[in-house]
C-alpha cells in the first residue's frame, strides 16, 4: 500500500490537503498530514522534526512512502528525507521551494521577498512571527474559497524562511518529482531541476489542491510507478 505524507506550506495547517485527502483514499491509499503550524517561534529544524517523527511511526517494510511537500515544505520534506532516506520511496514538490545544503528559503527567494517578510514580522509580528498574506497571494481568487482559506491561515514564524537546510547528500538518491504549478510564480520548475527531479507542469494557481485537488491527485498518484533513482539505503 502507498502512503503519502502530505505536508503543507507556510501560514497553511493540514486542513490544506482536505480536498486531496478522499481522492487519495478512494484510489486506495492512506495518507498522513504532520501539522507544522503549532504556536511559538518555532524554525526549520523543528518543522523537519515533526515530519521525521510520521516517517519514524511509519512501517516502511509494507509501506511505499511518497513524501509530498508544498512551497515552503520542499525544504522541510528534502531535509527530513534526508535524515531518513530508508523510510521514503519518492519525495514530490508540489510549487515547491528547494535547494542544496545550506539554502534557505530567503536565500533562494528574490531579495525583495526577503526584505519584504522581515518588515512585516517587524511591523507586525513582534519580530519573529510573518502575518499570513491575503488569499490572492496563493492564486485563490474565487470568493467562497478565499473566505475558508482567509478564516484558517495563520502567521508563520520567520525562523523557518531564514534558517539554512542541512543536508548530507542522502536525499539526491531518493526518486523525486517537481509539480509545478502554471502560470509560475516563483521559478520552481528551476529549482526541481537543479536537485536532479522530474520536472511536470500543473494548470493551476500556487494553492492548486484546493484549486483543482483531482488533477493534483491524478499526478501524486502517477509518481508511484515512476523510478528515476536508486532508493538510498
Amino acid at each position: 500500500m502507498t502512503t503519502f505524507v502530505l505536508v503543507h506550506g507556510a501560514w497553511h495547517g493540514p486542513w490544506a490537503w482536505d480536498r486531496v485527502v478522499p481522492l487519495l483514499h478512494a484510489a486506495g491509499a492512506r495518507t498522513l498530514a504532520p501539522d507544522l503550524s503549532a504556536p511559538g517561534d518555532r524554525g526549520l529544524r523543528d518543522h523537519v522534526e515533526t515530519v521525521v517523527a510520521t516517517l519514524a511511526a511509519l512501517d516502511t517494510r509494507a509501506d511505499e512512502v511518497v513524501l509530498v511537500g508544498h512551497s515552503y515544505a520542499g525544504l522541510v520534506v528534502r531535509e527530513a528525507a534526508d535524515a531518513r532516506p530508508d523510510a521514503v520511496d519518492h519525495v514530490v514538490l508540489v510549487d515547491g521551494w528547494a535547494g542544496h545544503d545550506g539554502a534557505s528559503l530567503v536565500s533562494l527567494a528574490p531579495d525583495a521577498f526577503g526584505q519584504a517578510v522581515r518588515a512585516a514580522a517587524e511591523a507586525l509580528g513582534d519580530g519573529w512571527r510573518i502575518p499570513a498574506p491575503p488569499p490572492v497571494a496563493f492564486g485563490i481568487d474565487d470568493d467562497g474559497d478565499a473566505a475558508w482559506l482567509a478564516a484558517r491561515l495563520s502567521p508563520q514564524p520567520l525562523r523557518t524562511f531564514t534558517e539554512p537546510t542541512r543536508l548530507t547528500g542522502a536525499v539526491d538518491r531518493i526518486p523525486g518529482t517537481a509539480l509545478c504549478c502554471r502560470p509560475e510564480t516563483y521559478p520552481f520548475e528551476r529549482f526541481g531541476d537543479e536537485v536532479g527531479y522530474r520536472t511536470l507542469a500543473l494548470d493551476g494557481p500556487h494553492d492548486v489542491m484546493l484549486a483543482r485537488p483531482e488533477p493534483l491527485a491524478r499526478m501524486l498518484l502517477d509518481t508511484r510507478s515512476f523510478k528515476n533513482r536508486k532508493r538510498a539505503v
